[in-house]
């Protein structure tokens, strides 16, 4: 019986996303590997469980939904124009004691329709202070008052390229709020006359129309699909130019960024291609926020799925990606830690075209850092090189990483031994027996344990497979190993989760009970001498030299 629990097949390892994605699951078979795309599970086995395989998706994918739910956005997806002149002009009027919600609208935007150009400009300029006050600035009451026609038919006002300037800046900071705001400047009519002000001879009408548009396709994937359409793209990529002012050109590159988010559905294959040689050209710009910007839409692409991933590697990015892992800048870092983090979530030969351009050598100071994110980050990394083959396990040995994944398991936060886990476990499936001996000679079993008695079923679960996977790779030395998971109260907490409400995790507890720690299952052509306090095996057993020898 014993012989038959063995050979089912619970080796599952994962690849998942970083930030709020589906999971990509990779079913290991004995030697077979065969990877399936998130959602579909139509296996060429008929060896896995179904249900289990759905309901271990389902727990990755919450696992990964609660790792990043409380992370601000890298970088905002809108933002106002607020200038430091226009709050010292606010502190002047506090001072005078003027509510600037008592000024009289319908006024307003009568004086906005005027055909006297200086009445008209100095009302759409007041407008535009309202709108880029500081505090609660009254878009809603501005919507309502009607003026969104008016200004968007300044926008056509070529022959005063000061009155374009105002209307644009204040449907810029309309278009920065709430999704219903952002779509009342869309409704209005503005987008194709923004795309028309790219054109414009006065750079700075030419700033804030990329300003307007970048807040419009930062409102999501339906309006970034519609100015896509409208040819956006290519108006956009020609300021990036060695002469464009540095303000400007961090608005370009900010709004390239609200390009490449969103992956539900993603950008066009042809917008990407469009913007991968800006990227390889900005990705050398010593600007710290153009830098960031631009390894940010990195990321977002390479969080798309397999065939955008190829489509980042095939552009020649990657070499000049990882280098960046060593930024003194912190927000570098950690920008160009998740976007080649993403790529070894991709295929095992996508992993290892990030692993030829001597990715490890980063990593014995990321995962040491003193941002907690980092470690947690660089740790996840790692979990998804060590779901890769065994030569990627023996490249994570060889780079003198497993103590330092240990010692993460040990003493990092909980979301960082979350991730430690993870590697942990996916390194029992993809590692042969030498490499998972080496692991547990570093001292994993201990830790490892610990996390059997936490509260996130979804990590115990992680950890109960990843002693059972060890324990059926021993061998002829389960039974030290068995005594090194006892010794640590190991055992202890497996018993105990035989009454888990889990039903996977009783489950499991139950079998691994059953096999390794039963006295009926003992055999004794297995059990160890005892020598000088050491256990000495059968040296003529089928497994690798070092095999599991602690």
């Amino acid at each position: 019986m014993a012989a038959e629990m063995l050979s089912k097949n619970r080796m599952m390892v994962f690849k998942y996303k970083g930030k709020d994605q589906e999971v990509s699951i990779r079913c290991v078979h004995h030697c077979a590997q065969l990877r399936c795309a998130s959602g579909n599970f139509g296996c060429r086995t008929d060896r896995i469980n179904q249900r289990l395989l759905w309901e271990m998706r389902r727990r990755r994918n919450e696992a990964t939904v609660e790792l990043r739910k409380n992370k601000r956005d890298e970088t905002l997806q809108k933002r106002r124009n607020v200038p430091i002149t226009d709050l010292i002009d606010e502190e002047d009027i506090d001072k005078n004691n003027i509510d600037l919600s008592k000024i009289d609208l319908k006024e307003l935007v009568s004086k906005a329709d005027n055909s006297d150009p200086a009445v008209k400009l100095q009302a759409v300029q007041q407008a535009r202070k309202l709108l880029s006050s500081d505090r609660n600035p009254p878009i809603d009451r501005l919507i309502e008052s009607g003026i969104l026609p008016i200004l968007v038919s300044c926008l056509q006002q070529h022959n005063s390229p000061s009155l374009q300037f105002e209307a644009a800046w204040a449907l810029t900071n309309i278009a920065s709020g709430t999704s219903p705001q952002t779509q009342a400047v869309v409704a209005a009519g503005a987008v194709p006359h923004f795309l028309h002000l790219l054109l414009s001879s006065q750079q700075n009408v030419c700033e804030q129309a990329v300003w307007a548009l970048g807040n419009i396709i930062g409102d999501g994937p339906l309006s970034r699909d519609y100015v896509i359409d409208l040819g956006v793209v290519q108006p956009l990529l020609t300021f990036i130019k060695p002469d464009i002012p540095i303000t400007f050109l961090r608005n370009v590159t900010w709004v390239i960024v609200n390009l490449c988010r969103n992956k539900d559905p993603p950008p066009p294959v042809k917008t990407i291609e469009e913007i991968l040689p800006a990227l390889n050209v900005l990705i050398h710009h010593t600007d710290i926020n153009i830098l960031v910007d631009t390894i940010w839409a990195v990321s977002y692409l390479t969080d798309g799925g397999n065939e955008q991933i190829q489509m980042v590697i095939d552009s020649g990015v990657v070499p000049r990606l990882i280098p960046l892992l060593s930024h003194k800048e912190v927000k570098v870092q950690t920008a160009a830690l998740r976007a080649v983090g993403n790529i070894v979530t991709g295929t095992d030969e996508q992993t290892q075209i990030v692993l030829n351009c001597d990715a490890l050598s980063y990593f014995p100071n990321l995962l040491t850092h003193q941002r907690e994110k980092i470690c947690k980050e660089a740790v996840w990394f790692l979990s998804n090189v060590t779901a890769g083959n065994q030569s990627q396990v023996q490249a994570v040995i060889d780079a003198g990483l497993l103590p330092l994944i240990i010692h993460n398991l040990m003493n990092g936060e909980f979301q960082t031994q979350k991730e430690a886990a993870w590697a942990i476990s996916n390194l029992t499936i993809s590692g042969n027996e030498e490499q998972v001996a080496r692991m547990i000679q570093e001292g994993v079993i201990a830790p490892f344990c610990n996390l059997l008695d936490c509260k996130d079923t979804q990590v115990v679960q992680v950890v109960l497979d990843g002693i059972h996977n060890m324990l059926k790779l021993a061998g002829p030395q389960v039974e030290q190993l068995a005594n090194m998971i006892e010794e640590c109260s190991g055992l202890d907490k497996i018993e105990s989760l035989q009454n888990h409400d889990n039903i996977d995790i009783y489950k499991l507890a139950y079998e691994i009970i059953e096999q390794y720690f039963s006295e009926e299952t003992n055999d004794t052509n297995l059990e160890p001498q005892v020598v000088e306090s050491t256990f000495e095996f059968d040296q003529t057993t089928s497994i690798s030299n070092e095999g599991f020898k602690f």
